[in-house]
Formats: structure tokens, sequence, C-alpha cells
């Protein structure tokens, strides 16, 4: 099999039942084990009481609960480049800007929180449109950023200081005319006179630049000293260094801070769609869930996202599969019901057989595989098939399902019929639940024509328990139906020892359809309540009689 760096969730339907649960965290450790990859089981909906003792009693932890297969930013190519500090000169930040080939540089703190973006256009606008010589000062350039951006040396001061303060100009004139424009503490671009080096630090400016390498006297760099002036060199002339010196300063004073459009790793791809079209910007940075810098994307990275990879046990109908199903590249189907309304969007494996069981065709794969069935995996196995089965009572169970059970039982180390008692009283344990947990703990909606209906169901081996069920049940059966919007409710009250169901049947002669159908009779307490003797199969007795009844 093809190894797959991806992660796949093997996933049941919705409202799972032990089946659904049991055959997602066995397929999953089977591709694991045959292929390497990562695969993860999910479930769609919370479990019920049955499958928990199942897990509990086997010492196997719940499947991860997937809300939906929607395409989230974290399924598409983040570009992972580094954020970088705000105090970085603009020459620097070009620079990274054309090694990384990209034209949006996010701005990140210490702690990887975004504090701003930087663009190409921000640098360009800066290197166009200003014109105020004391933007330098402005800015709270460090002189750092001076020497950098300048190839320069600093022979007094220090590089951690701050041209706080001044302007920037050049020393083209003589030292006579000199006094006349140079004011305290500004940066002056100068060449080797003695004179203009000399007047310039009279006059108390912050900061002089000797260009083209020339040398500094001794008397020059010791008047500096004493009166605070750093001074520094470059290789480049005057013309050059003033045309570079803007460069240096820091990318926080011209970084956008407010309003910034950032995405999160969990955000639908849907969602961010419509707000990347409606933005200028070219790129986009990305947050995780505490709300730290992740990486950019742009909607070139769109075109090529791929949806969450899938395997569907135990269904093959979208109604009732996860969320977002349509979004996603659905790998495999495993499933022993009717084929469906699931579409693909490539050819995909799918192995569907007339069994009693999801959980025993994944037994097969095991064998055919050449994969050991570990203890707690045959416990699994096993109690899906019992319960899917009802312990080989229900229509739908085969001489493979009961063969497989009888040889999942034994490699699980349990006595099948008293292990399947202590599992069918956990199931049917409802003291404590609402209406809406028992409704919907094993609840399908299906189609049939333009018709829509839900069938629910409990099995339990106490008659008296499901007695008092009815009463609970039809009001809120009734109110359902209309929440939801469907044309019939049903709910199969299951008596595993007596091989019989009582329908709660809800909708416009949903009762009388029923009746018909099966030649029933209503039970003589409850109008809306069809006896089924010899009914315990959802599946294969209850489904295809509504589906033919519904649409004649």
């Amino acid at each position: 099999m093809e190894q797959n760096d991806r992660r796949t969730v093997v996933i049941g339907h919705k409202n799972p039942d032990t089946d659904s649960i049991c055959s997602a965290i066995s397929y999953a450790n089977l591709k694991k084990l045959a292929t390497g990859g990562d695969y993860i089981p999910g479930r769609a909906g919370q479990i019920n009481g049955e499958t928990r003792f199942v897990l509990d009693y086997f010492g196997v932890e719940e499947p991860e609960f997937i809300q939906d297969v929607k395409t989230q930013v974290k399924d598409i190519e983040i570009r992972h480049m580094a954020g970088a500090d705000k105090n970085i000169s603009m020459k620097k930040a070009w620079n990274l800007m054309q090694e990384a080939g990209v034209v949006t540089l996010p701005v990140i703190t210490k702690d990887g929180a975004l504090e701003g973006l930087i663009t190409v256009g921000d640098i360009a606008k800066s290197y166009m449109n200003v014109y105020d010589s004391s933007i330098m000062s402005k800015a709270n350039t460090q002189y750092s950023n001076i020497v950098e951006t300048l190839e320069g040396l600093i022979l007094v001061g220090s590089e951690n200081a701050y041209f706080s303060k001044g302007k920037v100009l050049i020393a083209a004139a003589n030292p006579d005319m000199m006094e006349y424009y140079i004011e305290p503490h500004d940066l002056v671009i100068l060449g080797n006179r003695y004179e203009s080096q000399l007047c310039a630090i009279e006059m108390g400016a912050d900061c002089i630049i000797v260009c083209e390498g020339a040398s500094v006297s001794m008397t020059i760099k010791k008047l500096a000293q004493e009166k605070g002036c750093t001074v520094m060199t470059t290789p480049y002339d005057a013309y050059t260094a003033a045309r570079l010196i803007n460069q240096s300063m820091p990318i926080s004073y011209f970084m956008k801070t407010e309003n910034l459009i950032a995405f999160e790793r969990d955000d639908y791809i849907d969602e961010i769609k419509d707000v990347m079209a409606s933005k200028r910007h070219r790129d986009f940075p990305i947050l995780d869930k505490d709300g730290k810098y992740c990486g950019m994307i742009s909607r070139r990275n769109l075109l090529g996202a791929k949806g969450k990879q899938v395997i569907l046990v135990d269904h093959n109908e979208r109604s009732q599969a996860v969320d977002g199903v349509a979004d996603a590249e659905i790998q495999e189907i495993i499933d022993h019901h009717k084929l469906g309304t699931v579409e693909t969007i490539a050819p995909v494996f799918f192995r569907n057989q007339p069994l009693g069981c999801t959980a025993t065709i994944v037994y097969q794969m095991y064998r055919e595989a050449g994969v050991k069935v570990e203890k707690k995996i045959a416990g699994l196995l096993c109690s899906a098939i019992i319960s899917d089965t009802l312990l080989f009572r229900s229509p739908t169970c085969t001489a493979v399902d009961k063969q497989a059970a009888l040889e999942l039982a034994e490699i699980a180390e349990i006595q099948i019929e008293k292990y399947a008692s202590e599992m069918f009283a956990a199931g049917s344990n409802l003291k404590g639940k609402t209406e809406e947990e028992i409704f919907y703990q094993d609840f399908k909606r299906f189609t049939a024509g333009k018709v829509t209906f839900g069938v629910g169901q409990i099995s339990s081996v106490n008659e008296e328990e499901l007695e008092g069920l009815k009463d609970r049940l039809i009001p809120y059966a009734k109110q359902e139906r209309e929440n939801k919007g469907v044309d019939m409710l049903f709910f199969m009250l299951t008596n595993i020892l007596t091989e019989s169901t009582d329908l709660i049947c809800v909708g416009v002669n949903a009762e009388t359809m029923i009746e018909n159908a099966f030649r029933g009779e209503r039970d003589h307490k409850h109008d809306m309540v069809v006896r089924l003797p010899g009914v315990v199969s959802r599946k294969k007795q209850l489904i295809p009689v509504i589906m033919v009844a519904a649409q004649s």
C-alpha cells in the first residue's frame, strides 16, 4: 500500500453506534500498521452508553470528535517564512524580501506575536515620498542600522545609541557657511576636510559621517568624544551615502500595525476566500489558536487547496456523513448498507458487503493483510458485531458475522453470552438521560424520492424501561419533526429478548402507512405506536419497507 504523509481521518456516521465507533478505531489501526501512514479514528457525534461500556471494558480511548471535515487554512500549504524584528532597517527588510521572493514581510515580537506588516510598496513610498530631512530622527534610527546600511565603521560612540533629534544634511559648503545651517543634534555627511569635521562637532552635531573611507585624526576623535558626537566612516561618496541613509530607518516607522487582516489555522477556506478577494493585499499572515505567527498565504495558495483526507466506515449516505464531507478527499468507503448518495471527486476504494456489521468486513481485511488482531481490537470488533446483530438475533446477521464474532471473542478472551448481556444492559441504562440524548443516540436520516424521514432506535432487554419511554418520546418526536422540517419521524423501541419492536410513528399518515405495510397492530395505550413482532433490524427490515411505502 502507498504511504501517505497527510493525516487521514477514519470516521463513521453521525449519532454513532458501537459498530461505527469500533470499526473506525480498528480500521485506523489496521491502516497505520499496514502502511505506516498517519491514520486517526474520529467520531461524528457523542458516544452512547453501550459504546462507552465497550471502550471502558477494553481500555480504549474514545476517538477524537470531528465536528466537520471542511477544508481549513491548516490544510493548505502555508509559507513558513520567518518574521522580522521591528527595529531592522528598511534595506535589510528589502533584502529579506528579495531573498524570499515575497512582497510582504511579517513583523513579530520576541514571543512570536504578530506586530505589523511591511510591504515592498511601503518601502517604495518611504523612498519616493519622503522629503523631510528630520525623518531619520523622527523614526528614532539606531546607529547600528546606519552602519549596516552604509557598510561603515564607528570610530567614536556606540552603535546601540539612537539618532533621535535633528536633521540630516550634507556639508558641501566651506566651514564659514556651515555655521549658518548646522544645528545642535544634526547628522552631518561630509568629506575628509579637517575644518568641516571640526566645525560640525563645534556646532553641536550628534553624528558626523566621513565619506570615501577617509581617515579621521586623533584630534577630531578626541574632540568628538568630549562633545558626545558619534563619528563613523563609510566607503561610499557623499551622494551615495545621502541616497542610502534613509534606508537605515527602522521598519517600525513605516509598517502597518492597525486593522491587520490575519487568518487563523482553523479558519475555513470558504470563509476567507471572500475576504482575500475583497482586499488588494497579495499575502496574508496566519496565526495559531494562541495568536502566534505561523506563516503566510496568498490567493495562489487557495488554488492548490486540498480537502481533508477521509475514510468513511459504516455508512455511505451524505445525509449521515460528517459535515463538510463534500469538500473532503474521500479515500475509501467500508460499509454494509445499501448504496447511498456520497459523491467522490476521484475513484476510491469502495468495499460494500451484505453482512450484518462493518466490523466483520474490517476483521476480514485484517486477515487478508496478514495483520495480527490484538486483544483489545478483537474486543472492539466482537462488540460491534454483537451490537449490530443483537447477538445473532437480527435478520441481518449472516453465518460469516457469527463465525467472526466467535473467533474474535476467543482472541478477546470474553464469554460472549455473558459479555453481551452486560453490554446490552449498559446500553439500555437510560437513567438521567434526556429525551434528546435517548432519541439521537442512534439516529439516521433518509430520503425516499421527495420524502425525508428519520429513524432512531434503542435496544433493550428491559421491557418495562421500553414501555416507560413511550410517554416521553412521543411528544418529543412531534416537536422534533417540526423543528427539523422532515416529513416523518420514527423511533424503534426494540426488545432484544422478545425480538420485537414497538415503533413510534410521527407525521402525516405515518402510523397508517406502517400499519398497512407491516400489517402491524396499534398499541392499545398509544395510538401513535405500531407493534411489529419479529422486526429488530432498522437496515434490513424497516428502512426498505418505508422507502417503498413512502414513494407509493
